[in-house]
């Protein structure tokens, strides 16, 4: 029997940085990421996400993205 604790949390991190080309997702500078933060919830994060993501709309290389932490840390 298998027992998932749920705590209500669905932590998301979002980060993004510099991709070596557009075919894939292999950070040019994997130092350099830009860590912006863990958010509580979906909507949070999306809202950070797009605000980065509008900041450096002139960087076509810069890309950010979410990640679902909480898929991550589920057993």
């Amino acid at each position: 029997m298998t027992t998932t604790i749920d705590s209500g949390q669905r932590l998301h991190l979002v980060f993004g940085g510099e991709l070596e080309n557009l075919d894939g997702v292999h950070f040019r500078d994997v130092k350099g990421l830009d860590i912006v933060g863990i958010f509580p919830d979906y909507a949070s994060a999306q809202v950070a996400w797009k605000a980065k993501a509008q900041a450096t709309v002139d960087s076509a290389q810069t890309r950010y993205f979410i990640v679902h932490l909480h898929r991550l840390l589920e057993p």
